[in-house]
């Protein structure tokens, strides 16, 4: 009893003589829970956590496919907006109350977006579950095989992910009931890619890559037994999965998928569509005004295109001249590794011209491959992977060598500065790296039209950076900058004007250069993916207002370089949020 008394007294008397610790301040207490809340997401994600480099979740799946799924989502918002509502905005620093505001947006959206039924179209076209699966698993994305233990991490993981084939399947029979199907003009595409994937022997399978490559770092004794359990695993239990989804697309949903192409045909439609135009846009714009807006500069590029067509001394009309630009061969490759080799090049071209404009650059590089073969013929021209947050993957820009006569020579600078750098690369690397943004503006991927309207803004400077010196070229900026404003017209004319898939397709051959099989993958991504395609031109335009208005009212004190600083380092923001942070840049410069 005497020695825990004075064990008592000793703890007493030095806690006495300790300075009491002083309570953490209102910012401080905002990012731990910002810091637990993320570390929530990832547990909850587990695959983003893996795109993101963190291998803590590698063997790990989440089936969203579920009921139960669905209602734990909706009561993780509430109580994440409970908890949000109890810190004093008022007492965070200017930058805190930016991440408070946007995450209290972020929330509230999602929250609300709770009342459309999604989960009821699960893949299309343009991906889903299956198609990104056999990605991760083709060893080329984003799971890593390097160790022994990245195999054992996939096996866990491929196992845990095939009860979403039968959630996914009891999902889209739900939608079939409700009249919440995807049209069956865009489901037709759907079944070479599954028929691609779902093979019968494990060894022709996507799934079998890893298998045939293994790294040194895995012993022989482990390859026997991992290739032997991926056999198994693939033979009795996914490549099933994969035969039951191609059977229930092929012979059940199918015959049972909608005529109609406008998401304001479906339940609840008009709403929806509305939601997803706001979500995309982040500001208050009609489908009327969007599609007013995106006639207007669809006529002014038209003119651009035709000033084109007078200095290169083209003698036929801008019709004639689009079929030119079609159909001689000077314009495209005929060999996928040419067109990959001149991306390459263009890369290092642009490394060395991007000091220019830009003084702030990722500490990442990126790679330039071709898309992979099964996903190859619906798959968008070009898309771009972020890098590992941890820097041992780079960012990767796709390049889709499918159809050379959609991939035209005069495009490829506009192209490599809307993907790569300064695009999408320059935005996401920088905004991933920057430790002192909260990890959810860091990694998240909200604001379409932040992002993609950094990205076309990026193409709108190659002339600035010493591009764009071939005619050509510069067609093949605007041409690009057509396709974002035709956008504008179509995605609104589909789901909110009453436009059939053929009145859309037309539009664009009309109004632009782009071949047929093109223009068609764009107009069936914008029946299955609505409002999303507006972020790219309603950004593009609100960052150029942002600078022009930046320049006009600094004059001689304008820089563009500390703009573009202010631009890439918010991370990924809404536009509002935007104009206010390039707002006050403007102030305090003119402070100086």
């Amino acid at each position: 009893m005497r020695r825990r008394h004075a064990l008592s007294l000793l703890a007493t008397s030095l806690a006495l003589s300790l300075p009491a610790r002083a309570a953490p301040s209102e910012g401080e207490r905002f990012h731990q829970w910002l810091g637990a809340q993320w570390e929530l997401t990832l547990q909850r994600q587990p695959i983003l956590a893996t795109s993101l480099g963190d291998p803590r979740y590698n063997d790990r799946y989440v089936d969203d496919t579920t009921a139960a799924h669905r209602a734990q989502t909706r009561r993780e918002l509430q109580q994440q907006l409970k908890e949000l509502a109890g810190f004093d905005k008022a007492r965070l620093s200017a930058k805190d109350r930016v991440s408070y505001s946007m995450l209290k947006l972020d929330l509230e959206q999602d929250l609300a977006g709770q009342r459309f039924p999604d989960w009821m179209q699960p893949i299309s076209q343009i991906g889903g579950m299956p198609s990104f699966l056999a990605q991760m698993g083709s060893g080329q994305s984003i799971q890593p095989f390097r160790s022994t233990k990245d195999y054992d991490d996939w096996l866990k993981r491929l196992a845990l992910a095939v009860p979403s084939f039968d959630g996914t399947i009891a999902n889209m029979r739900a939608g079939m009931k409700a009249g919440v199907t995807q049209p069956r003009a865009v489901m037709d595409k759907v079944l070479p890619q599954l028929q691609a994937l779902a093979v019968s022997d494990p060894e022709k399978s996507l799934f079998w890559e890893p298998i045939k490559a293994f790294p040194e770092a895995v012993p022989a004794a482990d390859r026997e037994r991992i290739t032997a359990a991926m056999r198994e695993l693939l033979s009795t239990r996914v490549l099933p999965a994969y035969a039951r989804l191609l059977a229930f697309v092929r012979d059940d949903y199918l015959p049972k998928a909608r005529a109609s192409t406008a998401w304001s045909a479906l339940p609840d439609g008009k709403a929806w569509y509305a939601y997803r135009v706001q979500q995309s846009t982040t500001l208050k714009l009609t489908a009327d005004e969007i599609h007013a807006l995106g006639r207007k500069e669809v006529q002014r590029i038209l003119g651009e295109m035709e000033g084109v067509r007078r200095q290169v001394g083209f003698e036929g009309d801008l019709k004639a001249f689009f079929k030119y630009l079609q159909d001689d061969p000077k314009f495209y490759f005929t060999q996928a590794e040419d067109l990959l080799a001149g991306y390459r090049t263009l890369q290092k071209k642009i490394n060395g011209l991007t000091p220019k404009l830009f003084d702030i650059h990722p500490k990442a590089d990126y790679q330039v491959k071709e898309v992979e073969a099964f996903r190859a013929e619906s798959a968008a021209g070009a898309s771009y992977e972020e890098p590992s947050a941890d820097g041992s993957r780079p960012g990767v820009f796709y390049v889709n060598t499918f159809n050379l006569k959609a991939q035209p020579i005069y495009g490829m600078e506009t192209l490599s500065l809307h993907e790569a750098s300064p695009g999408h690369h320059f935005q996401i690397s920088i905004a991933q790296e920057d430790t002192t943004l909260p990890a959810f503006r860091r990694f998240g991927s909200h604001y379409t039209a932040y992002v993609e309207g950094w990205a076309l803004y990026a193409e709108s400077i190659g002339k600035e950076l010493g591009l764009f010196t071939d005619p050509y070229q510069w067609y093949g900026r605007l041409s690009d900058e057509q396709l974002r404003a035709m956008r504008l017209v179509v995605d609104t004319g589909l789901h909110a004007k009453g436009w059939t898939r053929e009145q859309a397709i037309r539009y664009m051959l009309d109004n632009s250069s782009m071949v047929e099989s093109d223009v068609v993958s764009e107009v069936e991504r914008y029946i299955v993916w609505p409002g999303q395609a507006l972020g790219y031109k309603i950004g593009q335009l609100e960052i150029t207002k942002l600078r022009r208005e930046a320049e006009v009212a600094l004059g001689d004190r304008f820089d563009v370089k500390g703009f573009h600083r202010v631009v890439l380092t918010a991370g990924q923001v809404p536009l509002p949020v935007l104009r206010e942070l390039v707002q006050s840049w403007v102030s305090e410069r003119k402070g100086g």
